[in-house]
């Protein structure tokens, strides 16, 4: 006999994952159990916050979804804080932990590591929350959150599993695989964006969190367009040592007056968070007003409206955008037909709005 136990492992073999971070227990013994003769390789923190930190660490430098299993109680309590990052730096990462039995929850009877609400509590932090009470809720709510981190905007979520039904029989439960994919850019968003990028002199490039997957179309487009890139802290590292990169925060004064000073401004996923745009808390950062701006999540581009707002993954709509500018002069004024400020040994270049600043090598 198969348990949901491990059926469960099965059918996150099914949907690509390789590594599994946790710390095993007896609220989880029966996922271990399946884990063991499974290719998916099991890393164990001294910790479960480690659990999921290392988690968010490989779904980061992955782009694939970090696996956390975790006990109820505190073993669960102890990886909020690694789903709240997740959740603030939109990092897909799926926790699953473990749950007293179906017959005693909320019941206050002194169960292990018993909580009054575990699920009612991860509902706060994570994306969605769901309790597996019977096998055939397997194939779809891993698919529903497997759909969920590659289609929009990622972050945690959390499948709690009782003990009891841990043990339950599966037999014959087969993977449910979604070819889930964020919605297209829309084809006329892209021409009104490529018509706005022709007429530009001084365009300029924000490239946030979401972009991070997205390096070799963004640096088309800014070489395409002779755009400087500036990162925010979690796309920090894109156009490594690239002329156009400018590798600086954007609460420094310089580059606020580089986004001032630039006719177009393409931000490409980003939040503009305070954190990267008013990191010294003194409200000088103003929303650019000729604004292109791409994000996957259609309540992200609603928060902060622009010019023109295309919901698409970062790396298709850059590719569709450079695309629609085809192979000739992009921009009437020069800005694409001039080539990018020469490099000097050991240092960048200074931008237009970014006098008396160099930016070393390290």
């Amino acid at each position: 006999m198969t348990t949901i136990g491990e059926a469960l492992i099965t059918l996150l073999e099914a949907h690509g994952v390789d590594i599994v971070f946790g710390i095993p227990g007896v609220h989880t013994v029966e996922l271990y159990r399946g884990l063991a003769r499974s290719n998916i390789r099991h890393v164990t923190p001294r910790h479960e916050q480690g659990a999921g930190f290392m988690a968010d660490g490989y779904a980061r430098a992955s782009g694939k979804p970090g696996v956390a299993f975790v006990i109820t109680g505190p073993g669960l309590t102890n990886t909020i804080t690694a789903m709240g990052q997740a959740r603030a730096d939109s990092v897909p990462m799926l926790v699953i932990s473990g749950v007293n039995a179906t017959p005693t929850l909320g019941k206050g009877l002194g169960h292990l590591h018993e909580l009054p609400d575990q699920r009612g509590m991860m509902e706060k932090v994570a994306l969605f929350s769901h309790r597996v009470t019977e096998a055939g809720e397997l194939p779809g709510v891993l698919a529903g959150a497997f759909a969920l981190f590659s289609s929009s905007r990622p972050g945690p979520v959390h499948i709690e599993i009782p003990t009891d039904v841990m043990t339950m029989p599966a037999n014959g439960i087969v993977p449910l695989l979604r070819n889930s994919a964020p919605p297209e850019p829309d084809v006329v968003a892209i021409a009104e964006a490529a018509r706005l990028c022709a007429s530009a002199r001084r365009p300029l490039i924000l490239a946030g969190g979401g972009a991070k997957a997205a390096e070799a179309p963004l640096q088309r487009l800014a070489e395409r367009l002779g755009a400087p890139v500036v990162q925010t802290a979690n796309a920090r590292g894109l156009l490594h040592r690239h002329p156009l990169g400018v590798p600086a925060s954007p609460s420094l004064k310089a580059v606020r007056a580089l986004m001032a000073d630039a006719d177009l401004v393409i931000a490409a996923g980003t939040e503009f968070g305070p954190t990267d745009y008013d990191g010294y808390g003194d409200g000088g950062f103003v929303l650019p007003a000729n604004l292109i701006r791409i994000d996957i999540g259609a309540d992200q581009l609603a928060r902060r409206p622009a010019r023109i707002s295309i919901q698409a993954d970062s790396g298709a709509a850059l590719e569709a955008l450079h695309a629609e500018l085809g192979t000739g002069q992009a921009q009437s004024g020069g800005g694409a037909a001039s080539a990018p400020p020469p490099r000097a040994a050991g240092v960048w270049p200074v931008w237009p709005g970014l006098a008396g600043v160099w930016f070393k090598q390290e």
